[in-house]
């Protein structure tokens, strides 16, 4: 069934149309919610803010924009809002702790257990990056999202979203380079 009638539906009442709604686009709300905080359970009660905000906010949606973008849009900010609510409490963690406590691994360990570090790294890097950086990177990787279509779901140009994401992979490089003794 096409989403505009799915909407319209919705828009009338129509329960089970806002239940195929949410199956249609729950996985791309979970990749998004999950990829700014890597834990199942906070991603899903995002992922049901998220549908709770859209059945609130459906009649303000207007036809003929793109709908993923807009619930997309939806889910990020209700991300932000929870990442500034725990932004301290990580902050902290992140800044206590040393490099020598990071679990790298003896260049005598398996291919998989390196792999599995340097995921770690990655992501206490990504969370260093500034709000705007990290999403950005984590909709282009982890969501596989086209530039283009960033710009249309955080509302800005295809140009700023290049260049944050080029500032991203720079900070990143410079963030992981004492975990991982390269030079950048």
């Amino acid at each position: 069934m096409e989403v505009g009638d799915l909407i319209r539906r919705t828009r009338a009442g129509d329960r089970e149309a806002f239940v195929e709604l949410t199956r249609m686009y729950q996985k791309k709300v979970f990749v998004l919610t999950y990829s700014f905080f890597r834990n199942k359970e906070d991603a899903l009660d995002l992922v049901q803010e998220t549908f709770l905000r859209l059945y609130e906010k459906l009649g303000t949606y207007e036809d003929g924009r793109n709908f993923e973008a807009w619930l997309l849009h939806i889910a990020k900010n209700l991300c932000i809002d929870q990442y500034r609510r725990s932004r301290s409490r990580r902050h902290d963690q992140v800044a206590d702790t040393r490099v020598e406590d990071l679990p790298i691994a003896d260049e005598r360990a398996g291919r998989g257990e390196r792999a599995s570090e340097v995921k770690d790294i990655l992501a206490r890097c990504v969370d260093q990056l500034a709000e705007r950086q990290k999403t950005i990177f984590l909709m282009r990787h982890v969501n596989e999202m086209g530039n283009d279509e960033i710009a249309e779901v955080l509302n800005i140009s295809t140009g700023t979203v290049k260049s944050l994401h080029f500032k991203a992979i720079r900070n990143l490089r410079a963030l992981m380079s004492p975990y991982l003794g390269c030079q950048t």
